[in-house]
């Protein structure tokens, strides 16, 4: 079991390191919000209860107090005719009133209603007692309240002592229905408290997954126009009614497609007339001319070029390896001359960059020393 249990603490903890500070901190403050919110309501709908609850605790001790007041000088005559027809008639009377007992002095019922007093003194049924609390006084006229639960609900028990004349009668125990309202707050109380735990959890959920949503939309159109201008397609634009941070995004990705659009249609235009300069420029050299780049492919051929090799058609030659277009005996005198050209070239360039940084080093170390 304990293994149980740590597995699932290792499996949450390392659920709850998925998220970022600011989720973590989202739902620790929804937490915080809920339960305060809840102990609100919970404390407001309580409140109601118990005044509801204190209101029907009244209303049973004054009851019981006005059953005693009518009730005590019959028993002191010992008119328990009298006692029985007023005890049904108020039973009658008031629906609130769920029974009435009297008992005498050593707690043997002698009259209940809903119960006749035939069925009680009947000899061949079983003496009926009444159990009275252990806070119960005799002495003193004040009742004595409580409450206990039946399976029809909640019930106010009143314990009245009978006293007449300083003597004391026996006790009137009363059983008062709980009030509407506090049978109505009791549910409420629960269900209100869980509802609003529960309304607010939705609620944030519900606005984070509308949060989700809105956000996933755009992101997924910039994913998409991001790569695309990667690619070089500089014509894409997002057209999402966006407003705030993310409309300013959206804004300014647009504009910087337009610009990257422009820069693009102006370099082709430098390189197309630098093109043009170089070809005009070639064509003009008397000699034959040969444009290449790094790696020996064919750019750019002269007039004088393509009658000395008899290229009748340069355009399928264009871009291919100048060396495989040569005559044979031209290829095997030319080509350890051009890669050693080339290596040349390509140590010159890593000279010169080895130079500037030697440069650049130098200077800072001169730099150094004069500030110190």
């Amino acid at each position: 079991m304990i293994a149980f249990i740590q597995r699932i603490r290792a499996s949450f903890a390392r659920w709850w390191s998925e998220f970022t500070l600011q989720t973590k901190l989202m739902v620790l403050a929804t937490l915080v919000v809920s339960l305060m919110t809840t102990g609100l309501t919970f404390w407001a709908v309580n409140s109601i209860h118990q005044d509801a609850r204190m209101n029907d605790t009244r209303f049973g001790r004054d009851l019981g107090q006005l059953l005693a007041a009518n009730i005590s000088p019959m028993l002191a005559e010992e008119d328990l005719a009298g006692v029985a027809q007023f005890s049904n008639r108020f039973y009658s009377s008031t629906s609130s009133i769920r029974y009435l007992l009297l008992a005498d002095e050593d707690g043997e019922i002698f009259l209940g209603v809903p119960f006749s007093r035939a069925e009680v003194q009947n000899s061949l049924v079983i003496q009926r007692r009444i159990q009275l609390p252990p806070e119960f006084k005799a002495s003193t006229d004040i009742p004595l309240i409580r409450q206990h639960r039946t399976p029809k609900g909640e019930v106010t028990d009143v314990f009245i002592p009978l006293v007449h004349d300083d003597r004391y009668l026996g006790v009137l125990a009363v059983g008062i229905n709980p009030n509407a309202i506090v049978v109505t707050s009791s549910n409420l109380t629960r269900d209100v408290t869980i509802a609003v735990f529960v309304a607010i959890w939705a609620m944030v959920i519900l606005g984070a997954v509308i949060n989700a949503l809105t956000i996933t939309r755009p992101i997924k159109e910039l994913l998409e126009g991001v790569t695309n201008i990667a690619e070089g397609r500089f014509e894409q634009r997002i057209n999402l009614p966006f407003g705030g941070e993310l409309g300013a995004l959206i804004a300014s990705f647009n504009d910087m497609a337009a610009r990257l659009g422009r820069y693009e249609a102006q370099n082709i235009e430098e390189m197309t007339a630098e093109k043009a300069k170089l070809e005009t420029l070639v064509s003009t050299i008397a000699d034959g001319a040969l444009l290449v780049n790094k790696d020996l492919n064919l750019l750019l051929a002269n007039t004088t070029a393509r009658k000395l090799f008899n290229w009748e058609k340069t355009e399928a030659l264009i871009g291919k390896n100048i060396l495989a277009s040569l005559p044979p005996a031209l290829r095997n005198e030319l080509t350890q001359p051009i890669y050693d050209l080339l290596e040349s070239a390509q140590q010159r360039s890593n000279l010169e960059e080895a130079a500037a940084e030697s440069s650049h080093l130098l200077r800072r170390l001169v730099r150094r020393a004069i500030w110190r």
